[in-house]
């Protein structure tokens, strides 16, 4: 008997992931029946995406699992409806992604190159940039991107460091955790860059406190989540000089509006969220390996605690 998944995203979304979801499922061995509707009571798994019509999981009494097609689950973590276990996405595609998006914004302020792109007085100014182990990159969450980037900007030479609430092991890498932990990786944080889950725990993990404790001169790149920042600390923080220049790709309100001061902020890049996009092939092989698993009795990957909230 083949399997009911139900698709549970907007529309536009159905035309990207139909043919690779179906692409992956045979490639698995998987007879299924996959679409946009099914009949709550027959679905055993939902493909989904938070930002879907489907908010109330109750009637869907036969669902083994929830996958999530967005690493980030902070809209559907605190929905009381859903009982069933959540497994939110980590896209092969996605990670090198933000992998080689970090590294190129790493290098930028790593080499100096907006003081070349920029110049227009005709001066002959010749300068020799640091090479890559004289500078200390700090990385605030250590994940699956965190980890990734971190891996990627080691295999050029820098020296990392890494933040997390709690204790982890990445090989080189220097890790620390805790408060105490967030203080040391804030001193070392020439070039930081936040990689953190949205949580009330980590809203404003940037503010006055904590910006004044990064090296005068530091630089900041946040592909994770706009509140991880206070954004009129921040402001403050780069008027003063107190930091270079930041590189924002997401943002506490999105599109940012047009009368957002971080558009005219000379020391501010903005970019339209575009760090890391999941891309549906390699994205649709993760959905289908957890539906491979939850078939043979084995362990879903990348499952969402919901008390962490991620």
């Amino acid at each position: 008997m083949p399997l009911n998944i139900l698709f549970a995203a907007r529309p536009e979304r159905w035309e990207t992931y139909e043919r690779p979801l179906k692409e992956a499922l045979a490639k698995a061995g998987i007879t299924a029946h996959l679409a946009p509707q099914i009949p709550a009571e027959e679905v055993d798994y939902i493909v989904y995406a938070p930002n879907s019509t489907l908010q109330d999981f109750t009637p869907y009494t036969r669902a083994k699992a929830v996958l999530n097609l967005w690493a980030g689950v902070e809209g559907i973590v605190g929905n009381d409806t859903l009982k069933v276990p959540l497994a939110r996405m980590v896209d092969p595609g996605l990670t090198q992604g933000m992998a080689e998006w970090v590294t190129g914004h790493v290098m930028r302020y790593h080499l100096g190159i907006d003081t070349d792109i920029t110049r227009n007085d005709a001066k002959w100014a010749p300068r020799i940039p640091p090479l890559a182990h004289q500078r200390q990159v700090v990385i605030l969450g250590l994940g699956a991107l965190g980890t990734a980037v971190a891996q990627m900007l080691l295999g050029i030479g820098f020296r990392v460091a890494g933040w997390s609430r709690s204790e982890k092991t990445v090989e080189s890498v220097q890790c620390l955790f805790g408060q105490e932990g967030l203080k040391q990786a804030l001193a070392l944080a020439e070039i930081a860059v936040l990689l953190l889950p949205k949580t009330p725990e980590t809203e404003n993990t940037l503010n006055a406190e904590t910006l004044a404790m990064m090296p005068k001169g530091a630089f900041i790149i946040n592909p994770g989540r706009g509140p991880l920042i206070d954004d009129d600390a921040l402001l403050a923080a780069l008027d003063t000089g107190h930091i270079s220049h930041a590189t924002l790709d997401v943002f506490r309100v999105e599109p940012l509006p047009t009368d957002n001061p971080y558009w005219a902020h000379p020391k501010v890049t903005v970019t339209p969220h575009i760090a890391a996009e999941t891309r549906a092939t390699t994205a649709s092989e993760a959905v289908v390996e957890n539906i491979r698993r939850g078939e043979a009795g084995e362990p879903f990957l990348n499952l969402v605690n919901r008390e962490l909230g991620y």
